[in-house]
């Protein structure tokens, strides 16, 4: 469960972002609370700073991932760490005055999301230069993991400070929780990466490249769209869970902090589960998604608060099941040269979709209810993937069992018409193609090279070919 953090330097930032991590989510409550408290418990207010917040991403994210493609990424990272850690105190500040309003949350909020541009496909691409594609699926779920650990402890203890001395600590918190990472990046050794070239991302057209190369993946397209579409309630469900808890059932911040926290405990639980897994499987990206989508939907109709945070913990894992594997995916199928702006497209589509989300669960929110919200998002994800499922069976010409047990949608093209795999990278195995065996899949088997061994891939019809010559 835990190999990735044989890995010196994965292990030195592993142990930064756990620190980092609740200071995070501590924040994120803060936020949240705070916006409902100076505008009187409105959701259109509360889904316009979450529309802020990831507004930047659907308008620069592909340039975002342009640039991280072109430069060092850890350096990167300690410049956009060093710059939240400069907005949380600001607003701190501001907040612990007892100076803030409205439209100040906004602005922070708008310049969060604009280094976070870079910021997240930066940390998504970095990770593979850590650890390499051997333990990359573990280390992602080791990093949600982390993250949703960080969601455990941050909301019950943002809770109980917001309750104890105001909203403005929280943020002061957070802003001093960042030095964790930056000191893990700093301590990192930059001769024990295993870089990408980043001169192949030069010259001009790099956005124009990576949409081609996007558009030429069946497979991404579509997992892509699933994302969007999943995402678009998804994304928002903490706003959810703010307006059911304030609105609904009428109780405190300290209870906010609770059923955030109920959520991440299933979160945590399912990015565990993940990290056990060897490698990504399509039917887990669609169950996950699914069960997801029915959970949300019951907890829409809970009575009352203690079934409402019992339902969060199933509704967490089947989450975080459905973003590791979908994560890992795009992760180990594209050319490492195309990372930055293949996760700058994920992103984009992943988190980008929030700020059109958010607007509309406010308005569903004020106008039938939180609890109404809550249902229709989760009946729209269900027949999102119920439909994307049958359309892939009768595109592939498959059954339902087949299309399941699948690791990766199959781009369409035959085998000897696929083209060559290039950069350096490929011979190291880490190609543009399929990940390796996955519950029965072709997979890989071991021949000598070199004084060690060297992987040797199976194409979809089991015939054993070289690494690094070409993608199916």
């Amino acid at each position: 469960m835990f190999r990735s953090l044989g890995v010196r330097n994965y292990r030195l930032y592993a142990i930064g972002q756990l620190l980092s991590n609740p200071g995070t989510w501590m924040q994120r409550i803060a936020q949240d609370w705070l916006v409902l408290q100076l505008s009187g418990g409105s959701g259109i207010a509360l889904g316009l700073t979450t529309a802020l917040q990831f507004l930047p991403m659907l308008l620069f994210g592909l340039l975002g991932g342009a640039i991280v493609d072109r430069i060092d990424k850890r350096r990167l990272l300690i410049c956009t760490q060093s710059a939240m850690a400069v907005l949380a105190v600001g607003l701190g500040v501001l907040a612990t005055a007892g100076a803030a309003e409205v439209w100040h949350v906004y602005l922070f909020a708008l310049g969060l999301g604009m280094v976070t541009v870079v910021d997240n496909p930066g940390r998504q691409s970095f990770v593979p230069e850590m650890v390499g594609r051997d333990h990359l699926t573990n280390a992602i779920a080791l990093n949600s993991a982390s993250f949703q650990l960080g969601r455990v402890t941050g909301p019950a203890v943002a809770g109980l400070l917001i309750a104890w001395v105001g909203s403005g600590p929280v943020f002061l918190v957070n802003g001093a929780s960042f030095g964790f990472t930056i000191l893990a990046l700093m301590m990192i050794r930059p001769s024990e990466l295993n870089r990408t070239d980043r001169d192949a991302a030069g010259g001009k057209g790099r956005i124009r490249e990576g949409l081609a190369y996007i558009a030429s993946r069946r497979d991404l397209i579509v997992l892509l769209a699933l994302a969007a579409c999943t995402q678009f309630f998804g994304a928002n469900v903490q706003n959810q869970l703010a307006l059911m808890v304030n609105n609904v059932f009428e109780t405190g911040p300290d209870a906010f902090g609770w059923a955030a926290a109920c959520l991440a405990v299933g979160s945590l639980v399912g990015a565990l589960l993940a990290a056990r897994r060897e490698h990504p499987h399509m039917r887990l990206v669609l169950l996950g998604a699914l069960a997801f989508g029915l959970l949300q939907a019951v907890a829409g109709t809970m009575p009352s608060y203690l079934p409402f945070i019992v339902v969060l913990v199933p509704m967490g894992v089947a989450f975080m099941t459905f973003v590791t594997t979908l994560n890992a995916t795009f992760q180990l199928s594209v050319a490492p040269q195309m990372r930055g702006r293949v996760m700058s497209m994920f992103l984009l589509v992943f988190m980008g979709v929030a700020p059109i989300g958010a607007p509309v669960v406010g308005f569903l929110a004020d106008t039938w209810g939180p609890e109404t919200s809550m249902f229709v998002g989760g009946a729209v994800t269900v027949a999102v993937v119920v439909t994307l499922t049958l359309a892939l069976r009768w595109a592939k010409g498959t059954s339902l069992r087949e299309l399941l047990t699948t690791a990766r949608i199959d781009d369409g093209r035959p085998a000897e018409e696929a083209e060559p795999a290039t950069g350096p990278e490929d011979t190291a195995g880490q190609v543009d193609g399929p990940p390796a065996a996955v519950d029965g899949e072709p997979g890989t088997t071991r021949e000598p090279g070199d004084g060690e061994d060297r992987p040797r891939r199976t194409d979809h019809r089991g015939t054993a070919r070289p690494s690094g010559t070409e993608r199916t």
